[in-house]
């Protein structure tokens, strides 16, 4: 693992009341980040805060659905009127059910997945953008998936989603990245959590049969959310950076690590 310096850095993170939203809020925080835990669990936001304040570590807590654009102006105000400013946004939070062909698809749900994956990421750049700069500028992470680029039977709503997202990743770099504002995509790969249990039970597609083995732990996407809000991932800007490719892993200090499924 890189040792990796926040401290003095603001960061908020959606849907961060577990899985990978709630490892990557505690590893900004254990890298000395003030992080402003965000979802629509507010319950669950509050004890992800509270676990890292246990540690030592600085954080807060507010409700936000990222699927609200009101929601989210007031998660970013809530952080800057506490902390002064904002430095890193890491537009997390997912959704990918119902997984189903698209000739069995519901409209609505489908059209909710969308909501979530890219008009909640769309949103927290909006949202972002007047503060970071006004101050200089700042670190949007945008989670992404290599189904941005590969079509899965069964996820047209999350490929599609995620593909957009990728563009609106490169999008972002090329209007404001000369203003200082640093635009990431991740693509961590399979990760152990609700998500991929969602995706075992639908048997839909190969992903759902993927051994234990395959899943990597949410502290891997973590990692390397917090190398990306670092210098040393400049070269990666308005793109997105995988830790599926050995090189993403040497980076990160993984290269000799092998996935596991998380406990």
């Amino acid at each position: 693992m890189n040792n990796i310096n926040l401290v003095g850095k603001v960061a908020l993170v959606t849907g961060a009341n577990r899985g990978i939203g709630a490892a990557i809020a505690r590893r900004l925080a254990e890298a000395g980040a003030h992080v402003v835990v965000s979802a629509r669990n507010e319950a669950g936001a509050r004890a992800v805060a509270e676990a890292i304040r246990a540690a030592g570590g600085l954080a807060d807590a507010v409700a936000c659905d990222v699927t609200r654009y009101g929601d989210v102006v007031a998660a970013i105000n809530a952080g800057v009127e506490r902390r002064g400013r904002l430095d890193i946004m890491v537009a997390n939070a997912g959704a990918i059910e119902p997984i189903a062909r698209i000739a069995d698809s519901d409209p609505g749900a489908w059209g909710a997945v969308v909501d979530v994956n890219l008009k909640g990421v769309y949103h927290c750049v909006r949202a972002a953008l007047p503060t970071m700069l006004g101050n200089g500028g700042g670190t949007i992470v945008a989670m992404n998936s290599g189904a941005a680029n590969a079509p899965m039977e069964g996820w047209s709503h999350y490929c599609a989603s995620k593909a957009a997202v990728q563009m609106l990743t490169r999008q972002l770099h090329k209007e404001y990245g000369e203003h200082g504002v640093r635009s990431l995509g991740l693509s961590p790969g399979p990760v152990a959590g609700e998500m991929q249990a969602a995706i075992r039970a639908s048997g839909i597609n190969p992903v759902s049969q993927l051994a234990d083995s395959a899943y990597i732990p949410a502290e891997w996407a973590a990692e390397a959310v917090a190398w990306l809000c670092t210098p040393a991932a400049d070269p990666f800007l308005g793109t997105d950076f995988s830790i599926k490719t050995e090189e993403g892993r040497r980076l990160l200090g993984l290269a000799t690590a092998e996935p596991r499924a998380a406990a």
